[in-house]
């Protein structure tokens, strides 16, 4: 297919709005100035649109010689104060007019916040070339069907067969290294270029005692020409090394509890966790138990891996979930989704009793075999709660070790500082309070300040001649918030009203005006949602209608000269402030007045 027939047929659904750089009243963008190209002469700079402020949205780019490399492509889950959105993506508005000098996106891993904003950020710069593992690409491949169908044709993958292959993309010499984490197919990255050579390990652990028995260590990095920049996720900052539970041992508890059961097993993990749930699926075979797979990411997720060799077919050993009645249940494994308390997910379902086929009976195990994602503590709470009501014996990472972290601890920091040696160094991938603590551990181990950056999105970090210095200038990396269908056409108005209906309601007041006159015709209708009960607060309604009438006979004409949004604004102000001194709420209010 030519590339002009490419462009005609491409995928139109989404709906791209200009007011997706608006910013929300967070730090990030709010200083912003517009760059271009002409700005920057010479060197290597290197701009992280996203992941330098909180936990997701990674994606930093990196500018040579007028080309533009971009690694990871990933979304963040919304914060509280953002009701009714489903995700937010990077800003790529300074990309408008370039997509022509982009060279490739690299891809370090599967992770939503690595790869969950592609399927529309590829679309928005045209397809570029994506680089990655095979699980990765597969991983992004499904993610595009799954967003609009039919738009993975358009999907210009390079494969990385083995780290040791080497790419020239433009300018920059682009090289990979074996990295520890959570998911299969995770690598790190090194760019070359001749003004600094980049190395970003993507998200990272130093796994003490795996059980392959495959140590890794990262001292051959620092053989890499100067100067070395490490950018090095920093998640683990304030995580002590100290009683940090091996691979191994994890692994041992799991197979004792899942020996023991005396009822069925259901274990709530991620969805990514193939190694892991790979691991479960051969003891099981083992032991002669059965394993079925729930919720849909989970069984995606294994099936891309089966098709890719990474985990056997175990025929006789996986079952549906609706096959689960033909075997005892101290035969059973259920390995499913939900355990960060998700509303409709796996778990949730068999807590509320609203799952087809799985019942939680007082003799069965439940295991929470998963991290608590910042921000989910208190959802993962009540989920403990309502389980331990059903089940005697739920298991969490409280009372056992049934869980590893995929990401380094304070200790690994350090580690790594020391084996790689860089010159420069950029703690990146977390929230900005982390990266201070990553810049104190540096200095500890004798890294000079003055060499350690910590940037906010839209910093631009140029390294030219050995030296490195953080521009004056600053890009739009504004939050770009999805809703449905609607990328970035929700702003700071809409979640202002949204965070007001939340809290206080609405009043909606509907009055019929004979426009001749002036004067009211029928009855005042206010109805109420989130605010009062109308059935319970009969007086109070009355005193808002009397009020009403009032305000209309004081500022509607006696002819047809009346300004009617006029006495609308004058409803809305007065009703309101008559609310807030009879109950310090402010619910939205809205009149509506149908001149007849």
């Amino acid at each position: 297919m030519s590339d002009k027939n490419n462009k005609k047929n491409k995928p139109s659904r989404l709906r791209w709005q200009k007011s997706s750089t608006q910013n929300i009243g967070k730090s990030k963008g709010s200083n912003k100035i517009q760059v271009s190209q002409n700005d920057f002469k010479g060197g290597l700079h290197i701009i992280p649109l996203g992941g330098n402020e909180e936990v997701g949205r990674n994606m930093t780019l990196f500018e040579y010689g007028g080309d533009i490399l971009i690694l990871d492509m990933g979304m963040q889950f919304p914060e509280e104060d953002m009701p009714g959105i489903d995700y937010i993506i990077p800003n790529v508005s300074y990309l408008k007019g370039k997509e022509h000098k982009i060279r490739g996106v690299v891809l370090s891993h599967g992770h939503l916040d690595h790869i969950g904003a592609a399927p529309i950020l590829l679309h928005n710069l045209g397809y570029p070339l994506v680089v990655g593992r095979d699980m990765t690409i597969a991983m992004v491949k499904k993610k595009m069907e799954d967003f609009q169908k039919g738009s993975s044709q358009y999907l210009k993958a390079k494969r990385i067969k083995s780290v040791a292959e080497k790419i020239t993309l433009g300018k920059f010499e682009v090289e990979f290294f074996d990295v520890e984490h959570s998911i299969m197919d995770a690598v790190g990255v090194i760019i070359k270029t001749p003004d600094g050579t980049v190395i970003h390990p993507g998200d990272w652990t130093m796994e003490k005692n795996p059980v392959d028995g495959k140590i890794l260590t990262y001292n051959h990095l620092a053989k890499l020409p100067s100067p070395r920049i490490l950018m090095l996720e920093s998640l683990g900052a304030i995580a002590s090394d100290f009683g940090r539970v091996s691979e191994e041992e994890m692994y041992r508890n799991l197979k004792k509890l899942i020996y023991e059961a005396k009822g069925k097993v259901v274990i709530g993990t991620f969805s990514s966790q193939i190694k892991r749930i790979g691991y479960i699926l051969e003891y099981a075979e083992k032991i002669g138990k059965k394993v079925a797979l729930d919720g849909y990411s989970m069984k995606m997720n294994m099936e891309i891996a089966k098709q890719l060799g990474y985990v056997k077919a175990h025929k006789d050993t996986l079952i549906s979930v609706a096959e689960i009645h033909k075997y005892p249940e101290n035969r059973i494994i259920i390995v499913c989704t939900g355990a960060q308390g998700e509303g409709n997910a796996v778990l949730s379902r068999i807590i509320t009793d609203n799952h087809k086929y799985i019942k939680i009976k007082k003799n069965d195990t439940v295991i929470f075999s998963s991290s608590i994602i910042p921000g989910n503590e208190r959802t993962i709470q009540r989920l403990k709660d309502s389980l331990y009501r059903k089940c005697d014996n739920v298991i969490h990472s409280d009372i056992m070790d049934v869980h590893i972290s995929g990401h380094c601890s304070a200790q690994d920091i350090q580690k790594m500082l020391i084996q790689v040696s860089p010159q420069f160094f950029l703690p990146v991938y977390a929230n900005h309070y982390m990266l201070k603590e990553a810049e104190k551990l540096a200095i500890k181990t004798g890294f000079p300040k003055e060499k350690i950056f910590v940037l906010d999105n839209g910093n631009i970090l140029e390294v030219k001649k050995g030296r490195a210095e953080v521009l004056l200038k600053k890009i739009d990396a504004s939050y770009v918030m999805v809703d449905g269908l609607g990328i970035g056409d929700v702003g700071e108005v809409v979640l202002r009203d949204r965070t007001q209906l939340a809290q206080d309601g609405i009043l909606v007041i509907v009055t019929m005006i004979d426009g001749e006159s002036g004067q009211l015709r029928g009855e005042i209708e206010i109805h109420s949602r989130g605010f009062v009960y109308l059935k319970s607060s009969k007086d109070f309604i009355k005193e808002i209608n009397h009020l009403v009438k009032d305000i209309i006979s004081k500022t509607a004409a006696k002819d047809r000269t009346t300004n009617w949004a006029y006495v609308k604004d004058n409803l809305r102000d007065k009703i309101g402030e008559f609310i807030f001194k009879r109950t310090e709420r402010r619910p939205m209010i809205l009149p509506f007045i149908v001149e007849m």
